[in-house]
């Protein structure tokens, strides 16, 4: 159906809450293993967006893709003047036409189920389309990309918790991404990272310390972070370090909807399924005729257990 449609997919195979896991696990494989485009078209594309042959700005390009998506195209490379072992991001060409009638689409379909299904309003599927046009079209411009990460890499420089490849910047353009090359363990492969010793009870205390911090802390957080962006390094596996790429999608909170997702963990935490419910409401998270003693139940009854 085209690539925005992929990148629905992709978001659909983390919502295991609203999928089965089979059909979870058969989204799985739109993250990476979508149609590459052939290495010349690459090459290519390199060409135009320097303006002189690639091969004057980088060597050693991998014929077979790291990862090929929706939208762009990772390969691995040495930067020319200096020998870096880098990776090289390249938007596919002519694809903001396609994926404009894409959208055109689910909007149209997005004002038929506001209009046809009662029960959506609650969902607001024209607004959600709204929203996921203005990130889809974002991520056509590699610069905006280079910047998140640029940003990100400062809030967690000397971390031990999390770490940002470096971007080059010299040589990024709106189509073109080059960025440090990293090695690191896939998160969602347990059993490498098993075997690799890695301390899974300190990984996963980091990898909480890391959320929280990037959104109550700097109010600026990787919005993407499905299990093809999430990296764990090899080295030191018994302090382990999270590594973090793919930028493209980041998020932000004002003070308000900061403060009151703060206060919900608390009072989950605590077990204040009142709070929990009174605080939604106050929030405006859910219509404000919802009666707050019915809601509390129905918070308890999904998260006692």
């Amino acid at each position: 159906l085209g690539p925005t449609f992929v990148k629905f997919g992709q978001i659909l195979s983390m919502r295991s809450d609203i999928l089965p896991k089979e059909y979870c696990a058969a989204l799985e494989t739109l993250r990476t293993d979508v149609t590459p485009m052939p290495l010349t078209e690459v090459q290519d594309i390199l060409t135009q967006a320097y303006a002189r042959p690639w091969q004057e700005v980088f060597s050693d390009i991998g014929i077979r893709p790291l990862g090929s998506a929706s939208i762009a195209q990772v390969h691995t490379a040495r930067l020319k003047e200096s020998g870096r072992e880098i990776v090289i991001k390249v938007i596919r060409p002519d694809i903001e036409p396609v994926i404009e009638a894409d959208l055109r689409l689910m909007q149209a379909l997005a004002r038929l189920v506001a209009r046809f299904v009662p029960q959506s309003a609650r969902l607001r599927p024209v607004e959600v389309v709204e929203e996921y046009r203005k990130t889809i079209l974002d991520e056509l411009n590699l610069m905006r990309e280079a910047a998140n990460a640029i940003q990100l890499r400062r809030n967690f420089t000397g971390s031990e918790a999390l770490y940002v490849p470096e971007v080059y910047t010299d040589h990024c353009r709106e189509q073109v991404l080059v960025m440090e090359r990293i090695y690191g363990i896939p998160v969602s492969d347990i059993a490498a990272l098993e075997a690799n010793g890695t301390n899974m009870k300190l990984l996963a205390e980091r990898g909480v310390e890391v959320f929280f911090t990037q959104v109550f802390r700097d109010s600026f957080f990787h919005a993407d972070m499905h299990p093809g962006n999430i990296f764990v390094s090899y080295e030191h596996p018994e302090n382990p370090l999270w590594i973090g790429i793919d930028c493209g999608i980041v998020g932000t909170l004002n003070r308000e909807d900061k403060r009151y997702l703060a206060e919900n963990f608390l009072a989950f935490f605590n077990r204040d399924y009142q709070r929990v419910a009174q605080l939604h409401v106050e929030s405006g998270w859910v219509p404000p005729d919802t009666k707050v003693d019915e809601f509390e139940f129905a918070i308890r009854t999904v998260l006692e257990p």
